[in-house]
């Protein structure tokens, strides 16, 4: 199930953030002027394990909204769906037998 929901996540989750990337990148950039060797390398794995972590948590959100939306349909089903037109036939159905 964890590749079908990173598969719909990637199908249906697509926000672009332009300003932010770029001001990442302005920081990144900054930053690695500013930095030796080592302090870069600790850096990256600082940002990876983030990126790794803010893929996660935003996989179990959509997850959690998928199975959050799943279960609503579920339950309006087993409620019976509801249809506009039938409402409306009922309707003209009662005034026409309050007419009688």
């Amino acid at each position: 199930m964890y590749d079908y929901m990173k598969a719909l996540q990637k199908r249906f989750d697509r926000q672009p953030h332009p300003e932010l990337d770029a001001q990442v990148d302005r920081v990144q950039a900054e930053l690695r002027q500013d930095m030796d060797a080592a302090g870069r390398k600790k850096l990256l794995r600082l940002l990876d394990a983030q990126n790794a972590l803010l893929a996660e948590s935003t996989l179990m959100s959509f997850t959690a909204g998928f199975k959050l939306a799943w279960g609503m349909a579920k339950e309006l089903e087993a409620g019976g769906l509801y249809s506009f037109e039938l409402e409306e036939e009922e309707h003209i159905c009662r005034l026409t037998e309050q007419d009688i």
